[in-house]
C-alpha cells in the first residue's frame, strides 16, 4: 500500500489555510514555548513535536514556499518555475507533467502506482520516500524581557541554547520589539549539520513614566491650574537626568512641550526629543483657604472657556 502519511502544516500549526502571517506567527510562538526541548528536558515526544512545529512554520512563514505547498501539497518542493499550470518533477528515474493530470489527486496516484510497481524489496527504488521530504528548521525564536534602564544604557543577556550558553549584547538605544539576528546562534540541523540563527525579539519592560507613542518618547506632565495659568519652572525627569523645564503662561492641557536632545538615544549617540504631555490637574481636596481664593477667581473671571459654542 502507497505511504501517505503526509504532513498538513497548517494542522500542525493549528491555523486555517487562510491565516494571516501574524496568525501564524503567533500560533508558532506559542507551540514553540510550549514544546521547547529546553522546557521538557527528555521529552522524545516534546522534541518531534518541536522539530515538526518549526517546519511547519519554516514553509508558512515564506511567502513562495508557502504559496508552493497550498498547490502542490508534500510536492512542493520538487515544484518548478512552470507556472500554474503544471511543473515538471524527477523522482527515482520518473518525469511526470503535473499539467497532463486533472488535478492534483491524479498525480499523487499516478506517481504512487509507478512507485509501487518500481519498489524493491528493501525499500523505495532511488533513494527517494513517497510520503514527502522534510526538512527541520535550525533556527531558534526568543523573548528577551529587559527593564527601561537596561534598554536605554545597554546590556548583555545570557540564554540557554541546547546545552550552550549564548551571550547578546542589547544595543543601547532599542526600541521595544526591536529583533536581533544572531547569525550561527542557533541550533545544529541535524540533516546539515549547519548552526542556524537565533532571532531575538527585545521587549521592553513598561516605565511609570516614559513610554513610546510610534517611535517618539513621551512622558504626561501633571501641573497644577495656577502653574498651567501663571507659568512655572518644574522640575522634570528625562532618561537622562532632571531638568528644568519652563512652563509658558496660558499652558493649555493636552499641550505637548519638547524637550530636545532629552528623548531616546539614536544609533549614532545622539539623542532625539523628549515630549511632554500637559495634563492639568486640578486639587479634589481643597483648604478653606484655596476655596475662599477660588470663589474670589470666579466672580473676578472675565475669560470664557466655551465661547466659541453656538449661544455660549
Amino acid at each position: 500500500m502507497a505511504r501517505t502519511d503526509f504532513k498538513d502544516y497548517y494542522q500542525v500549526l493549528g491555523v486555517s489555510k487562510t491565516a494571516t502571517d501574524a496568525d501564524i506567527r503567533q500560533a508558532f510562538r506559542r507551540l514553540a514555548r510550549k514544546y521547547h526541548p529546553d522546557l521538557n528536558p527528555g521529552d522524545k515526544d516534546a522534541e518531534a513535536r518541536f522539530k515538526e512545529i518549526n517546519e511547519a512554520h519554516e514553509v508558512l512563514s515564506d511567502p513562495e514556499k508557502r504559496r508552493k505547498y497550498d498547490q502542490f501539497g508534500q510536492y512542493w518542493q520538487q515544484a518548478g518555475g512552470g507556472g500554474a499550470g503544471g511543473f515538471n518533477v524527477n523522482v527515482g528515474g520518473f518525469d511526470a507533467d503535473f499539467s497532463q493530470f486533472a488535478n492534483f489527486e491524479e498525480f499523487i496516484n499516478e506517481l504512487l502506482g509507478r512507485f509501487s510497481t518500481a519498489g524493491t524489496a528493501s525499500g523505495w527504488s532511488g533513494g527517494f520516500d513517497p510520503s514527502g521530504f522534510s526538512s527541520t528548521s535550525a533556527d531558534v525564536e526568543a523573548e528577551a524581557q529587559i527593564s527601561f534602564q537596561e534598554a536605554a544604557q545597554g546590556c548583555e543577556k545570557t540564554f540557554q541554547i541546547g546545552s550552550e550558553k549564548v551571550t547578546v549584547t542589547i544595543p543601547a538605544g532599542i526600541k521595544p520589539g526591536t529583533k536581533l539576528r544572531l547569525r550561527g546562534k542557533g541550533r545544529s540541523n541535524p540533516y546539515t549539520q549547519q548552526r542556524g540563527d537565533l532571532y531575538l525579539t527585545v521587549q521592553v519592560a513598561p516605565h511609570p513614566l516614559f513610554r513610546f507613542e510610534e517611535n517618539q518618547l513621551v512622558m504626561d506632565l501633571p501641573l497644577a491650574p495656577d502653574e498651567a495659568a501663571l507659568g512655572a519652572q518644574v522640575t522634570v525627569p528625562t532618561p537622562s537626568g532632571n531638568v528644568v523645564l519652563n512652563i509658558p503662561a496660558g499652558t493649555r492641557s493636552g499641550q505637548s512641550l519638547r524637550l530636545r536632545g532629552k528623548g531616546w538615544r539614536k544609533s549614532d549617540g545622539t539623542h532625539g526629543d523628549l515630549l511632554a504631555k500637559v495634563q492639568i490637574v486640578p486639587s479634589k481636596s481643597l483648604s478653606a483657604a484655596e476655596k475662599d481664593l477660588y470663589e474670589k477667581l470666579r466672580s473676578l473671571r472675565t475669560f470664557n472657556p466655551r465661547a466659541h459654542w453656538p449661544n455660549a
